[in-house]
């Protein structure tokens, strides 16, 4: 729980530090700019609070590791995938957007603080105890703030024990350990396809190089 607050908190103000001119520049998720990345940032924000809002009355069916699901990389057919640039795009200034993610991501951060761990929750046909719900977004809002900061070198980075708890959340999924010369941010960059492994780094992978990337959804 505590590890959500921070990684959350961290990820909206690297949002509202951001420069007007950062949102049209690239972000490190394939063919998003900044602005659909922060975008996409307020669905979730939206989905946390819906989740936490929706009790679930049997027993949990997934945990922070089993709720993640490998997908198909994003082909631009998915109707929400195609709707983010849209959506981002249409509110024009990015002060609106920066607005909007505050003001739901602050009502999102407040909604977590107050949830009971151990309460259930349902969300996309899963049922989950609200602390595990909110852990398992550890791992998505440590990557998205890497994919904020991707090409923004005088961005503040994710606070470092974030990177560490996505790192082991990304390895329990994977059943397998990242080689111990990965940093963290590059088991996660690479582990998640945001960047290829270099012919080093393929080499300490060994066979688990072979599965990557792990897309998730």
């Amino acid at each position: 729980m505590d590890l959500f607050s921070r990684s959350w908190s961290a990820l909206r103000a690297a949002v509202a530090d951001t420069p007007d001119e950062d949102f049209a520049r690239p972000s490190g998720c394939a063919g998003r700019l900044v602005r659909d990345l922060v975008c996409h940032l307020v669905i979730d924000a939206q989905d946390v609070l819906i989740t936490l809002v929706t009790p679930a009355t049997t027993a949990p069916t997934a945990d922070a590791v089993t709720s993640w699901e490998p997908v198909e990389p994003p082909t631009g057919d998915d109707p929400l995938d195609a709707l983010i640039p849209r959506l981002a795009a249409a509110y024009g200034d990015p002060g609106l957007l920066r607005f909007h993610l505050d003001d739901v991501g602050s009502a999102a951060g407040r909604a977590a603080e107050l949830a009971d761990p151990a309460a259930l929750v349902g969300t996309r046909g899963q049922v989950l105890t609200a602390g595990d719900y909110l852990s398992a977004y550890v791992l998505e809002w440590t990557v998205h703030h890497l994919d904020l900061i991707a090409h923004l070198p005088a961005a503040a980075r994710p606070p470092a024990e974030t990177p560490a708890a996505a790192r082991g959340a990304l390895e329990r999924i994977a059943v397998a350990p990242f080689p111990a010369s990965f940093t963290d941010e590059a088991a996660l960059l690479v582990g998640t396809g945001r960047r290829a492994p270099t012919s080093e780094e393929t080499a300490a992978l060994g066979p688990l190089a072979a599965r990557l990337p792990f897309v998730l959804g």
